[in-house]
């Protein structure tokens, strides 16, 4: 008998998910995706050029709201959980319905979707969303290319617009960003790596991406995306932690995964955390995964005109998962703030427009914070717009990439930027270098 399945997803790791285990597997008929977290990204279909031989109407893609109606009307058997950076809770409020409702519940092991690479592989992952994977890839790049290595860097799906178009995408200047209709996340996490002099990879067809990036690269880098585990088998898997919530690594999906994974365990904003904060995860890497070397780790913020920040009522507009479902309360942009003497952070929620005004509403947890939300042109018009009617002199801009390329304001704005720094030995190069001599001897 066919299994007749539905992905829970969340326009990643579910497409990833149905390629390498349920894509040309005779035993199931995927019947339906569903999305969250992303707002708009249902109403589409997985299209029939992804899809193998077996369904050549595509896969439509439902809200998840809809999922107990789907079960019914098709009488599926078994419901795959394939998204991240959600309570454990959570994940079994969402086993139970799916129980009572006649059907198996079942979460894919990490190693049964990773693809293996000819070349080495480093993973960065983390237990939750902002936790600091970005600088930390780009510190991993920086010291293999020191190394002498030529590295490519794939990262975590993002595919939010066409999907036959996104199956694999190349950057390699900021052109690109335009070719493939980046949305403002995708250039967050692409931007500041092309800005290395660094080719990154994305889409949605990880094993067609991974040959591709295995013919220009000696080594392959895994950005991880939220607290996902890695696409790709790693040689060496690195898990960021993030003390100012400290205790989420045992609490979120798949977070706790990542952290048991974890090789190299970094303990990252050494220099804002709270020490009874960073003793907690400390103590909880030690006490799970004892075999995981602990690096704890700076993360200094820059911005490129300290001077304009002194004394001004600022508008801090920071990155947006991190504090949409990533639960942040702030971000580079606040410490900036903070330490370059801003005489007041704005709160935006009075001036908020549209859809960035149901964003405060969905995320309540939120304070005088903007989030960087531009899934869609009129989300980033909505954007604009709230900058725009905010009553402030300056507006600091603490994302990843460069927003003044898509995001046009009146205001004078100011760039925040992370950067990592070892905080004590051991440090992160040393602890690499050996883990890819012991593991890829000769790799140099």
């Amino acid at each position: 008998m066919v299994e007749k399945v539905i992905i829970m997803g969340a326009a990643g790791r579910d497409f990833h998910n149905f390629n390498v285990y349920f894509r040309n597997n005779p035993r199931y008929k995927v019947v339906a995706f569903t999305a969250a977290q992303i707002e708009g990204i249902e109403g589409r279909r997985y299209p029939a050029e992804l899809c193998g031989n077996d369904y050549p109407d595509g896969i439509p893609i439902h809200h998840e709201e809809e999922l107990g109606e789907l079960i019914a009307g098709h009488k599926v058997d078994l419901v795959t959980f394939s998204y991240s950076d959600i309570p454990h809770v959570e994940v079994m409020h969402r086993a139970s319905k799916v129980q009572s409702l006649g059907a198996d519940f079942m979460v894919i092991g990490a190693q049964y979707t990773m693809v293996e690479s000819t070349k080495p592989v480093v993973a960065v992952c983390a237990v939750r969303t902002g936790c600091g994977k970005s600088q930390t890839t780009r510190k991993v790049i920086e010291i293999l290319s020191r190394h002498g290595k030529k590295v490519v860097a794939v990262r975590h799906p993002m595919p939010y617009g066409d999907l036959a178009k996104q199956a694999v995408q190349r950057f390699a200047a900021h052109e690109d960003f335009d070719k493939h209709e980046c949305t403002i996340e995708e250039r967050e996490e692409y931007e500041p790596i092309v800005d290395q002099g660094m080719v990154v990879y994305a889409g949605i067809d990880y094993e067609a991406i991974l040959r591709e990036a295995e013919q220009e690269a000696d080594v392959i880098v895994w950005d991880g995306g939220n607290n996902d585990t890695a696409f790709y088998k790693p040689d060496a898997y690195i898990t960021i932690f993030d003390p100012h919530r400290a205790g989420h690594e045992l609490t979120y999906f798949p977070g706790e995964t990542n952290m048991l994974m974890a090789d190299i365990a970094v303990i990252n904003k050494m220099d804002t955390a709270l020490p009874n904060d960073v003793e907690t995860v400390r103590a909880n890497i030690a006490r799970h995964n004892p075999g995981a070397v602990i690096i704890k780790a700076r993360s200094p913020v820059s911005v490129d005109d300290a001077a304009a920040v002194k004394g001004k009522r600022v508008l801090v507009v920071e990155d947006g998962p991190t504090l949409t479902h990533g639960e942040m309360s702030f971000g580079a942009g606040a410490v900036a703030a903070e330490q370059f003497g801003a005489a007041e952070m704005v709160d935006p929620r009075p001036f908020a427009k549209g859809s960035i005004a149901d964003v405060y509403e969905k995320y309540p947890h939120m304070g005088p914070i903007l989030p960087a939300m531009g899934y869609s042109t009129r989300q980033i018009k909505d954007l604009e717009s709230t900058i725009d009617a905010a009553d402030c002199d300056l507006v600091l801009f603490g994302t990843p990439a460069k927003l003044t390329r898509v995001v046009h304001v009146q205001k004078p704005t100011v760039r925040v930027t992370y950067g990592y720094g070892d905080a004590n030995s051991p440090n992160l190069e040393k602890e690499l270098l050996r883990l890819l001599d012991e593991r890829k001897p000769g790799w140099r």
